[in-house]
């Protein structure tokens, strides 16, 4: 029997996940020599981001005259891509700056070993009553690529800088937010963009 309009609406008995509640704290690895407690900037600035993606690789089986069988073999896990607003000290670039530098120094182009460049990080999903709902780690995560700024004397918007990293996986995880329980970083972000309105000139 098809599903009538009344037993679709009633199916919607809590919220909607919607894509803006979110946050991403990134664990800063001591190696790069930036102040650790400059994830919480990050996060404050973190204008979007994705829950990446996970698939299995398959392979064929085929025993005798039976039909062919596909087994998983191992798991094939997205890249991710997170977007930052820049700061007028251009500080979020110049955070990334620093960490690709480390990995890989132009002055001798000798790569660091890969256990100093990479780090934890966490993106969380929240509800519209800001409970933290879904989480996920990227484990031993590292930036990939800078993305370029585009700079234009006919635009009056702001810069954005899109970061791509790569990780060995991704697990769902119950994390301890970065700020106190009292106040989520996705508040903290709400409350921040209340000031600057009220802060407007006049």
């Amino acid at each position: 029997m098809p599903y009538n309009i009344t037993s679709f609406i009633n199916s919607f008995t809590d919220d909607i996940a919607k894509p803006n509640r979110f946050e991403v704290i990134i664990t800063v690895p001591p190696s790069i020599g930036v102040d650790t407690n400059y994830g919480r900037q990050l996060a404050l600035r973190c204008e979007s981001a994705d829950l990446p993606s996970r698939s299995l690789s398959l392979v064929d089986q085929k025993f005798g005259s039976n039909p062919i069988e596909r087994h998983a073999i191992n798991s094939y896990y997205g890249a991710s891509t997170l977007n930052f607003i820049v700061s007028g000290d251009m500080s979020e670039r110049i955070f990334f700056d620093n960490w690709l530098e480390y990995i890989n120094p132009t002055d001798t182009f000798n790569l660091n070993y890969r256990d100093t460049y990479v780090t934890p990080i966490t993106i969380n999903q929240y509800d519209n009553q800001n409970n933290l709902v879904y989480a996920i780690e990227l484990v031993d995560a590292f930036p990939t690529s800078v993305n370029q700024l585009d700079l234009d004397w006919s635009q009056d918007g702001h810069l954005k800088l899109a970061i791509n990293i790569e990780y060995r996986y991704w697990r769902p995880v119950v994390p301890t937010p970065m700020v106190n329980p009292q106040e989520t970083g996705l508040q903290k972000l709400q409350t921040e963009v209340k000031n600057i309105a009220v802060l407007q000139p006049l």
